[in-house]
């Protein structure tokens, strides 16, 4: 079992996701430490890139303020390893195949590994042309997270049973961003999974409120928060970390309904 399974084992996990640099590096580390001490059991890290296309406005324009900083790839890293004796929990990197084609796939998935990340996303790689990275990845013993959508139907069995870490269910199409409802459909998605694989499911795209993302665990393995935590640092800046922490207290108190009953995709 991996360390991001372990993050699933026994009870519903909650993964925030932040992009890195926004507004500076000093105030991501701050952020972080909030993440973990108000109950992330799981942290998804973006790395800023130009044409972000999974992502609405709102984190937009988080990897729009990082770059503006001249926020780079290594900073990142550092950044990383730097935080890494403090934070145990599993830490994954979300970013686009052109940011980890011009650093170097080998370079990159290394520097994963130096700096203690367990798994990278990116959700411009379909299913079918995801080897080239996770051959890569799998040397340095990085977990290639999947992604399902409402779209893979008849794929969702295939790309479940290679599945590693965990499986990101998009929730709905398009882009990134809060939605008032989240596609109920997305308990069909889970089963077809759960018929196909044991690794842990968790939900993205579109959760907001607490009510959504109790709502998700409970058909799932955790649910995903990124554009409701972004918009908090966006309208606080570097005063964000004490306020996004008050945020994702209220997001984990919400799945203490739901732990223990269903665990395990």
């Amino acid at each position: 079992m991996s360390k991001i399974a372990e993050a699933f084992k026994n009870k519903k996990a909650f993964i925030p996701f932040i992009t890195c640099g926004d507004p500076d590096l000093d105030t991501t580390k701050k952020i972080i430490s909030e993440l973990v001490k108000n109950g992330a059991d799981l942290i998804e890290l973006g790395i800023p890139f130009s044409d972000p296309t999974a992502e609405g406005p709102v984190i937009q324009g988080a990897n729009i303020r990082a770059l503006k900083n001249g926020i780079t790839t290594d900073d990142i890293f550092g950044m990383v390893e730097e935080i890494r004796a403090e934070v145990k929990i599993p830490m994954v990197f979300m970013t686009y195949a052109n940011v980890v084609f011009s650093y170097g796939m080998d370079r990159f998935f290394e520097n994963c590994k130096k700096t203690g990340m367990d798994g990278v996303i990116l959700p411009d790689v379909p299913y079918e042309e995801k080897e080239e990275f996770e051959t890569v990845a799998d040397v340095y013993g990085i977990d290639f997270i999947s992604m399902v959508a409402p779209t893979s139907e008849e794929r969702i069995a295939t790309i479940a049973s290679n599945a590693k870490g965990f499986i990101y269910i998009v929730s709905s199409l398009g882009v990134t961003g809060t939605r008032t409802s989240i596609n109920r459909g997305v308990k069909g998605i889970v089963e077809k999974i759960r018929e196909a694989t044991d690794v842990p499911c968790a939900v993205g795209f579109g959760i907001s409120t607490p009510e959504q993302a109790s709502d998700m665990a409970e058909i799932s393995d955790g649910a995903i928060v990124g554009s409701a935590i972004v918009r908090i640092i966006e309208q606080y800046g570097k005063n964000a970390p004490s306020h996004v922490g008050e945020f994702v207290k209220s997001m984990k108190s919400a799945y203490k309904d739901t732990e223990l009953t269903d665990v395990a995709c």
